[in-house]
């Protein structure tokens, strides 16, 4: 699902909304009226004076222009009964009317600079954390991210999927920190994972490569923080075969969501990336098998770890089974949901994935289907399970 903010669209470029342009054009009819009909002795005329600034918010130079021309011309010619400046009053109006001109200008500059820059840091963004496309290989996905920082694309969770030699392969994580701060991290750790995808045959060597490139960025002197770590869990959807395998990083483990029964899937936790404590020996995957229809739900703990008014957590095992008949999809219900909640939305990064098998799969192009059908009969010992 789109990650953009709902943000008005006057603040990302577009133009100001019909109100605005309105109400300077408004207020100088009201003024005028209320003046004709008001004893002689009150002067309300010298009130058009502040309609120039206040059009500047919402037109260009050439339309405040206008709206100060108009306004010089209602109060410098006393014969329009509308107010009898003069002399100096006549010019401070006119001042006030060329200032408003220049901010108009000014703000307009500003606006296209604004618009400029979002664009370029969305584009940036979205290049780093890509929306999940609805299907990846044999794999139905569903994704849901926000940044707990406003107006970012991008914060300290992360995920992906991708299709590779080996399989069908998913990473969700969340890194220390969170909002900008953080973004630097996730954008090492989707390098890696990347290629990792394509490079390793076994999903444990991705989990030792994600942990080795956060080991040297920690080293690196370049980088802000000298400690980095991350929570992970990988998945890998072997081509032609029935299973998922699962590797855990310390990360809370996915949940498995079979018709309407909902079952924590049972994988050991390994410790988190960054720390350098797995060791040379890579964690053993767990295998959990799997049918088509089933849907694995990954999520970091701004989904589960989000409180209510009374400092509740947010029950994700117990509502998913209710949110999963959504016409509009499992993920965008769980937000929704969430944001009803915790009345309005929780203050961390949250990301929830859902994977899910198609009834059709075709495991034997490019030979894939054949390498990982011999890797899963050689040495994989652990076999499936749910808690």
């Amino acid at each position: 699902m789109r990650r953009r903010r709902e943000e008005p669209g006057w603040l990302r470029g577009a133009p100001p909304p019909r109100w605005a342009r309105l109400a300077p054009a408004v207020a100088l009819v009201v003024l005028v009226l209320v003046q004709r009909i008001t004893p002689g002795d009150v002067e309300l005329g010298y009130f058009l004076a502040g309609l120039p600034p206040v059009a500047a918010f919402a037109y260009g130079a050439a339309g405040t222009a206008v709206f100060a021309a108009v306004v010089l011309v209602l109060v410098g010619l006393p014969s329009l009964g509308i107010a009898h400046a003069r002399g100096s009053d006549l010019a401070t109006v006119a001042v006030i009317g060329l200032l408003s001109v220049v901010v108009a200008w000014v703000r307009k500059r500003r606006d296209a600079q604004l618009v400029s820059v979002r664009t370029v840091a969305e584009a940036a963004q979205l290049a780093v954390l890509p929306p999940v496309p609805e299907q990846v290989g044999a794999v139905g996905c569903a994704g849901l991210y926000r940044a707990a920082q406003h107006g970012t694309l991008v914060g300290g969770d992360l995920y992906d999927v991708r299709v590779g030699p080996y399989g069908v392969r998913a990473l969700i994580g969340d890194v220390q920190g969170h909002g900008l701060a953080a973004v630097g991290t996730v954008a090492s750790l989707l390098g890696a994972f990347r290629e990792g995808v394509l490079d390793d045959a076994e999903l444990a060597t991705v989990a030792a490569r994600l942990d080795r490139r956060l080991l040297a960025d920690a080293a690196a002197e370049s980088v802000a923080h000298a400690e980095l770590f991350a929570t992970a869990v990988l998945v890998e959807f072997p081509p032609g075969l029935d299973l998922v395998r699962i590797v855990s990083c310390g990360h809370p483990p996915p949940l498995l969501l079979r018709g309407f029964t909902v079952s924590e899937v049972d994988v050991d936790p390994g410790p988190p990336l960054g720390l350098g404590l797995a060791g040379p020996t890579p964690t053993e995957p767990a295998e959990l098998r799997v049918a088509p229809g089933d849907r694995l739900v990954m999520y970091t703990d701004g989904v589960t770890e989000a409180r209510d008014a009374a400092g509740n957590f947010y029950p994700l095992a117990a509502r998913v089974p209710v949110l999963a008949t959504d016409p509009a999809g499992l993920a965008p219900a769980v937000w929704r949901d969430l944001r009803s909640f915790t009345g309005g939305g929780p203050r961390d990064d949250v990301a929830l994935l859902v994977l899910s098998l198609t009834a059709e799969r075709d495991g034997t192009r490019d030979g894939a289907g054949d390498a990982a059908r011999n890797g899963a009969q050689s040495g994989k010992k652990r076999g499936p399970g749910v808690r």
